[in-house]
Order: C-alpha cells, then sequence, then structure tokens
C-alpha cells in the first residue's frame, strides 16, 4: 500500500506533495509552491512573485508553504501582505494553501476570509483550543512526526474529525507508514481505510 505524504521536501518520495525550494525547478509528480514568510526578500518581491507564477504547471497542487511567523526578521506586515497575495494567486488558480504558522494561528484565521480553497495548517503540533478553533473555521490539519510521541498532541489528533487530516514528514527523516500505523490505532480504524479516507481528504481539497 502507498501512505500519501502531504508535506515533504524529499525528490524520492513521489506518493506525496514536494515542497519546492524557492527558485526550484518544478516537478513531473505533485508539489506545491510559495514564498515561505522566511524567503522573503523585501527588495525583490515582485521577482520572486513573478518566479512563483512561471513555475505553476499541471503538477503543482496548491500554493505553499505561505504563511506567518513570528520568529523571522521580516516584518509582520510584509509577511501579511505576502500572504495575503498567495491567498488571491490560489483563488485565481483554484489551488489549496498549505500555512506554514509559528505563534500566529489567530492571525492566519483572521486570513480565512479571503480564501475561497482550502487551507491546510502543515506540522500541525499545538494545543487542543488551537486545533478547536482552526477547526471551527475549517481548516485542514496536516500532522507529522510528532504524533508518535507527544501525549498531548495524540489526544488532539484523536478529537479531530478524520475527514479534516492529513499526514506528513516534511524535514524529518522517517517513514511515513510509521505515522499511518500510529494514527490508525489512534484513531481505531484500519490502515486501509485510514488511507482511503486521506485520498477523500485531497480529492476533496483538490477540487476547492
Amino acid at each position: 500500500m502507498d501512505f500519501f505524504d502531504f508535506h515533504h521536501h524529499k525528490k524520492n518520495i513521489h506518493v506525496g506533495i514536494y515542497n519546492l525550494d524557492l527558485e526550484g525547478v518544478p516537478m513531473d509528480f505533485p508539489y506545491s509552491i510559495g514564498i515561505h514568510p522566511k524567503d522573503i526578500d523585501m527588495n525583490n518581491i515582485e521577482n520572486q512573485f513573478d518566479w512563483l507564477k512561471s513555475n505553476i504547471t499541471e503538477n503543482c497542487f496548491a500554493i505553499g508553504e505561505c504563511g506567518l511567523d513570528s520568529f523571522v526578521e521580516i516584518d509582520q506586515k510584509i509577511q501579511e501582505e505576502v500572504f495575503l497575495r498567495q491567498i488571491k494567486l490560489a483563488n485565481e488558480i483554484k489551488k489549496p494553501i498549505i500555512i506554514h504558522c509559528v505563534r500566529k494561528f489567530y492571525e492566519v484565521i483572521s486570513f480565512k476570509k479571503y480564501a475561497k480553497q482550502p487551507m491546510i495548517i502543515h506540522g500541525f503540533n499545538k494545543k487542543e483550543s488551537i486545533s478547536k478553533d482552526l477547526l471551527k473555521n475549517n481548516f485542514y490539519l496536516s500532522f507529522g512526526k510528532a504524533v508518535l510521541y507527544n501525549l498531548s498532541l495524540q489526544n488532539t489528533l484523536k478529537i479531530t474529525p478524520l475527514n479534516k487530516i492529513f499526514l506528513e514528514t516534511d524535514n524529518d527523516d522517517f517513514s511515513i507508514e510509521k505515522l499511518y500505523l500510529k494514527v490508525s490505532e489512534l484513531k481505531e480504524i484500519s490502515l486501509e481505510n485510514l488511507n482511503k479516507q486521506i485520498l477523500e481528504n485531497l480529492e476533496t481539497i483538490k477540487n476547492g
């Protein structure tokens, strides 16, 4: 059985969504493309958007990762402007949005009103209260390696509806199958049915 890796940075994984690095070259398998908050070049934003737009091919699954990060040095107002432009681009080309968020969840929620396409928080590992607020606002949550050992996050995952979940390896070096096994155990669902549900979720966000 192949297990879909919702967000990864590895060129050898073809069953999933590869995150294309800034100035990277599109793949011949599903990828996402965006301007990460840490990569924003305040003197070169228009060229960065030119790169983004010119590298959207038929294999582009989503815009991202993009979003807001309280730890990067880029001015928050600039981050918000770049994020909003990417949301509007996703609306135009009808692609879901993969979001990077660090300590800016309620600001990200405030941007939901601009999005006509599904929004997915990647690498979610925060408190249950934040997950509830995100779900209430119709976000999807993609969980990664932390689910294997973080008991609090395991409890959050248990209460997250199956039709709002994705699983990912991100930058971590481990098998996505291990994560699927853990989640099937936590959700008390067979591996086959979990896999089927995630593929259905993919179709849902693909179709807006």
